[in-house]
């Protein structure tokens, strides 16, 4: 009976610290995936921690899932959804570990950024089955001191195989977790297609003002290199030319005040908002490596945001106005 209680109560634990885990893992690589800048807490550092610290943890929960599939009494969901979650994990963090390394893409159809993602919703979503099922509350003795010491060991675990894995395996990757490419890929915001738009068609309504490639060629360019980082984990540094869009404002009169920020939106209706304090470090590009936007790039105009991640860079931009929008009240990722 007392053996059958300690086997219950590191189940108990390992479930509560599995779930912190995956919890922590799902924080990170979400705010990673989101700051275009690099913070001084380095999130991916501790995304990777956290998907290490699981695989430290694995043997355990192996143990009590093991015990579980053997318990008759236990039921065939239940033991699914063990199963479900070992899945889902597993894909999780290989997926995530292989794509750090930049020697992998793709596998089949789906880009391994699509593949960690998905993996991670599946096993976000067992876990909290998991929990919804088979309740754990915390209680005082989980905090105890060889709980904590225990705690200290796996967090010291995690932190050296992370340092071993950054130093070896995803030697390349920036510090959003994203690895590194010559050119820019042809990627776009979900279901939004490649726009092929005909010049002579093509204008962008500016405030009041419009204006038509040609007017937007004859503003004061500028060439500069900025780094471009998809959520879909690659980043490539490139040279743009373009006109800052408080240029941009000047040239098309609209005024400095009377407007909480600056709704850019695309020909496929994708909108994103600027804040005014940010439109010195924002560019409507017409160019990339000294040649034209391509189809796939944003031609005739896109938007170069740098320091933010690559959906704020809107493409086949046909309209940027004034708006009473605060740039905060919309969604941190893209919903449209």
């Amino acid at each position: 009976m007392r053996v059958s209680f300690r086997a219950r109560q590191a189940g108990r634990r390992v479930d509560l610290v599995l779930g912190l885990l995956v919890a922590a893992g799902v924080v990170t690589g979400t705010a990673a995936n989101t700051i275009g800048v690099d913070w001084p807490l380095d999130l991916i550092q501790l995304h990777a921690g956290a998907a290490l610290a699981i695989l430290l943890v694995a043997p355990w929960k192996y143990v009590v899932i093991k015990r579980g599939l053997g318990n008759p009494r236990r039921g065939t969901g239940k033991k699914a959804l063990s199963i479900a979650l070992l899945v889902f994990v597993l894909v999780t963090i290989g997926s995530g570990l292989l794509h750090s390394t930049g020697t992998v893409e793709d596998v089949g159809f789906l880009t391994l950024m699509q593949i960690h993602v998905g993996a991670a919703i599946g096993a976000l979503l067992a876990v909290a089955l998991h929990f919804a099922g088979h309740y754990v509350r915390p209680r005082r003795t989980d905090v105890d001191r060889r709980a904590l010491l225990r705690l200290g060991v796996l967090g010291a675990g995690a932190a050296v195989s992370t340092a071993a894995w950054d130093a070896w395996g995803a030697t390349d990757r920036r510090f959003s977790g994203s690895v590194p490419q010559d050119r820019l890929l042809v990627t776009s915001w979900f279901d939004d297609g490649i726009q092929r738009i005909d010049q002579a068609d093509w204008s962008i309504r500016v405030g009041a003002a419009g204006f038509d490639l040609a007017a937007v060629l004859a503003l004061p360019h500028e060439r500069f290199t900025a780094v471009l980082d998809c959520t879909s984990g690659w980043f490539s540094s490139q040279q743009f030319d373009g006109v800052r869009l408080s240029a941009l404002l000047d040239a098309a009169g609209v005024p400095g005040d009377g407007w909480r920020s600056l709704e850019v939106r695309s020909a496929t209706g994708y909108t994103r908002w600027f804040g005014p304090g940010t439109l010195d470090d924002v560019w409507l590009v017409t160019a990339i490596g000294g040649s034209p936007l391509t189809d796939g790039y944003g031609y005739p105009a896109r938007i170069v945001a740098p320091g933010r991640r690559g959906f704020w860079w809107v493409k086949w931009v046909t309209s940027i106005q004034p708006s009473a929008r605060p740039p905060w009240a919309q969604s941190v990722f893209p919903l449209s």
